[in-house]
């Protein structure tokens, strides 16, 4: 396990924003890093689905989900076909369900919780779009770092510490 958040604050204070503390780790990598790919979705994980099964080697789903949980936007089928699509992780504004089994798969995952309901399929959501919740500004092309401490969010790559 690795500590990757209190190293770059300590050394980027300045380039990156902190989101609140309400993200719970769900996946098998506690920490993980890459540029942001933003879904905008409301209890209807369609565009999850679609994203997830594309290439994303060295990238972050961050999914809106508004907050709630009341629906799960992320289920272990969907976890096992990001990572196969080399997915680095993926953060939820909302919930995620089948936690057992995403704990095994190699994906970072952080969610607000989990809940057992799936969503419902309409094709709604909006991929691109900039992203404001948890008191952080997330954009498309952004760089998202997260682990065990929290969630951080810079403009550009940032250079980890040994």
């Amino acid at each position: 396990m690795k500590d990757i958040l209190p190293d770059l604050c300590d050394l980027y204070p300045e380039h990156l924003e902190i989101a609140d503390p309400i993200f719970k780790s769900y996946g098998k990598k506690h920490h993980f890093y890459g540029e942001v790919v933003t879904i905008s979705c409301f209890e209807d994980n369609s565009r999850v689905r679609e994203l997830v099964a594309t290439p994303g080697k060295g990238k972050v789903l961050v999914v809106d989900g508004g907050g709630s949980v009341r629906r799960a936007l992320l289920g272990d089928m969907l976890a096992e076909k990001a990572a196969s699509n080399g997915w680095e992780g993926i953060v939820i504004y909302g919930a995620i369900r089948d936690v057992a089994a995403q704990a095994r798969v190699n994906l970072g995952i952080q969610a607000l919780n989990a809940h057992p309901m799936p969503t419902q399929k309409r094709g709604l959501g909006e991929v691109g779009k900039t992203l404001r919740f948890a008191g952080i500004k997330i954009a498309a092309g952004d760089y998202i770092y997260c682990d065990l401490n929290g969630i951080a969010v810079a403009k550009q790559p940032l250079a980890l510490p040994n």
